[in-house]
C-alpha cells in the first residue's frame, strides 16, 4: 500500500481507485477502498489510525502523527469522495503531463489528500498531535467530517481545499428552504369549487424576487460581499384542464457571517443549513498560515466547505490549497508544483502550531 513514495505516484494512485459518492451517482463506490488504502499508508507512514463510519461504506479515515506532549494540536482536512465521471473520458485512469496530474479528483481534491498524508510523512515529531482527516462525503452532506469532529477534537485546524495557493479566510454559508401550497383539484370548468395551488406560490415568488435586491446592497462583508437568494426549483399540477392540489418551491438563501435569515419566508420550512465561516486575519492560526505559505493573498469564497463545521466544533480553521482546474468539470487537474508548495506549507505551519 505505502508503494507510492512520490506525489505524481500519490496523486495517481488515488485518482486510480474510484471514489464517487453513491448520494450523489447511483452505483458511485464511496469511499470503501480509499480509505482502505489511505489507513494503510498512514499506519506505514507511523501514525496511529482510526476509522469512523457512521452510515455503512461510508468510512472517513484518521491519522494522528502523536506529540511528545505538551503542545497543541493541528487538524489538516481533505475529502476522499468525488462527483461522477460525467462526460470525462478515461476518469480513473491518471495521466501526468507538463507537470499536472489529470483525472477526476485530481484537483478536487486528491492532490490535497495526497499533500496532507506527505505532510504527516515528511513533519517532525512535535510536542502537539498532528492529526490527517480523510473525510467522507463532503459533496454531499459531510457526514464524514461531522462524525470525525464528534471524536476528534484539535486546537487549530486546515482544510486544504484548492484556492490556488491562496488563503481562505471565509465562506459564504447557504439554507434551503421549503414551501408548499395547498388547493383543491377539481376539473378546469369547476372554477366554483377549484382552489389554483400554483397561484398561490405567487406572493411566496414576489417575496423572493423582493428580497433579492435588497441583499445585494445590505451590508457587505469585506471578503464575501453580500448575501443572496433565489427560486430553485417549482413544482405542481397534473395537467391542463385540472386545478392544482399541490405546488412546492425551493429555495436557497446564501448567508454571509452575522446574518439572521429567520422568517425572512413566511411559511417556509427549513430542509438544510450550513453556517458560513470566518476567521480574523490577525488570528494565530491564520498569520501562521500566511507566513509558512510566504503570506499569499487572502480571500473569501462564495461555496461552502467543511471549515464551517469545523469552526463550529470551537477549532479555528481556514483554507490553503494547490492550483489547478476542472471541479465538478470533464477536464480536472492538478499542478504537481503548487501541492509542493502546499505540502511544505503544511509542515511549517505544523511547526509553528504544534512545537
Amino acid at each position: 500500500m505505502a508503494g507510492a513514495e512520490g506525489l505524481a505516484d500519490l496523486i495517481c494512485e488515488l485518482v486510480r481507485i474510484e471514489s464517487v459518492n453513491p448520494d450523489l451517482v447511483p452505483g458511485g463506490s464511496g469511499e470503501g477502498a480509499i480509505a482502505a488504502f489511505v489507513g494503510s499508508w498512514l499506519a506505514d507512514a507511523g501514525l496511529e489510525v482510526s476509522v469512523v463510519e457512521p452510515a455503512p461504506g461510508r468510512p472517513s479515515v484518521i491519522g494522528v502523527l502523536r506529540g511528545s506532549g505538551g503542545g497543541r494540536s493541528l487538524m489538516l482536512n481533505a475529502h476522499m469522495d468525488t462527483v461522477g465521471a460525467g462526460g470525462m473520458l478515461d476518469a480513473f485512469t491518471p495521466r501526468v503531463e507538463n507537470g499536472r496530474v489529470y483525472g477526476r479528483g485530481a484537483y478536487d481534491m486528491k492532490g490535497s489528500l495526497a499533500a496532507i498524508m506527505l505532510a504527516a510523512r515528511r513533519a517532525p515529531r512535535l510536542r502537539g498531535d498532528l492529526i490527517i482527516a480523510a473525510v467522507a462525503d463532503e459533496e454531499v452532506a459531510s457526514i464524514g467530517t461531522s462524525a470525525v469532529l464528534e471524536k476528534f477534537q484539535a486546537d487549530f485546524g486546515l482544510v486544504t481545499e484548492p484556492t490556488e495557493l491562496r488563503l481562505c479566510l471565509a465562506h459564504k454559508g447557504f439554507v434551503w428552504l421549503e414551501v408548499e401550497t395547498t388547493g383543491v383539484a377539481t376539473h378546469g370548468s369547476r372554477a366554483d369549487i377549484g382552489v389554483d395551488a400554483i397561484a398561490a406560490m405567487g406572493p411566496v415568488l414576489t417575496r423572493v424576487r423582493d428580497l433579492e435586491n435588497p441583499l445585494r446592497v445590505s451590508r457587505r462583508h469585506p471578503l464575501l460581499g453580500t448575501g443572496s437568494i433565489h427560486a430553485s426549483l417549482i413544482e405542481g399540477g397534473q395537467e391542463w384542464s385540472t386545478y392544482p392540489a399541490r405546488c412546492v418551491l425551493k429555495i436557497e438563501r446564501r448567508t454571509i457571517p452575522g446574518e439572521d435569515v429567520t422568517d425572512e419566508i413566511p411559511g417556509a420550512e427549513v430542509v438544510l443549513e450550513r453556517p458560513p465561516s470566518e476567521v480574523a486575519a490577525d488570528h494565530p492560526l491564520a498569520r501562521a498560515v500566511s507566513e509558512a505559505a510566504g503570506h499569499p493573498e487572502e480571500i473569501g469564497v462564495a461555496y461552502w466547505m467543511d471549515m464551517a463545521l469545523m469552526n463550529a466544533a470551537g477549532i479555528p480553521t481556514v483554507c490553503y490549497g494547490p492550483s489547478g482546474e476542472g471541479a465538478h468539470a470533464d477536464v480536472e487537474w492538478v499542478d504537481m508544483a503548487s501541492v509542493e508548495k502546499c505540502i511544505d506549507a503544511y509542515v511549517r505551519v505544523a511547526q509553528a502550531l504544534c512545537s
